[in-house]
């Protein structure tokens, strides 16, 4: 399966609305990189296991399962996270890119990856319908705890 879509970070047409720079929104990407417990509800723990050039390995703890992920970085461009298939997740990606069509107009693009089937067909059916319904809630959330990162919060 693969799905997709569009976040809006600043409306410059509505006043009300904190406008955050590229490196604010980049810093709570990187936030989630190095510390994903505030962003993934059921985290327990994320270690860095190993640091590279141009990749970070991790561990991510949820207690009855432990995910390992490769973290990919084009500095305030986007992130990619390869999770590992093991015996407890069948492994996948997520990609948050930052997109900014006009000055301050910023957007970010969460394309995932999973082994799950996309036949409209399949009898998975209703199942990927709710798994896309809950990735959709978790990147709002992820953009609600960059905006409390921002303005100098906890992310908890």
């Amino acid at each position: 399966m693969n799905f997709e879509h569009l976040i809006q970070i600043n409306d410059l047409q509505n006043p009300l609305i904190v406008v955050l720079s590229r490196d604010q929104l980049w810093q709570g990407l990187l936030h989630r990189v190095e510390d994903a417990t505030p962003f993934l509800p059921g985290l327990e723990s994320c270690t860095i296991v190993e640091r590279h050039a141009d990749h970070l390995l991790r561990k991510l703890d949820f207690g009855p399962a432990v995910i390992e992920d490769r973290v990919t970085l084009s500095e305030m461009q986007w992130v990619r996270f390869d999770i590992m298939p093991n015996e407890q997740h069948a492994g996948g990606s997520l990609t948050i890119s930052i997109e900014e069509p006009e000055p301050d107009a910023l957007f970010l693009r969460f394309a995932y990856t999973t082994s799950f089937a996309s036949n409209p067909n399949s009898e998975d059916r209703a199942y990927i319908d709710y798994i896309k319904s809950a990735y959709h809630q978790s990147d709002i959330d992820c953009v609600r705890i960059i905006r409390t990162l921002a303005a100098g919060g906890s992310p908890q």
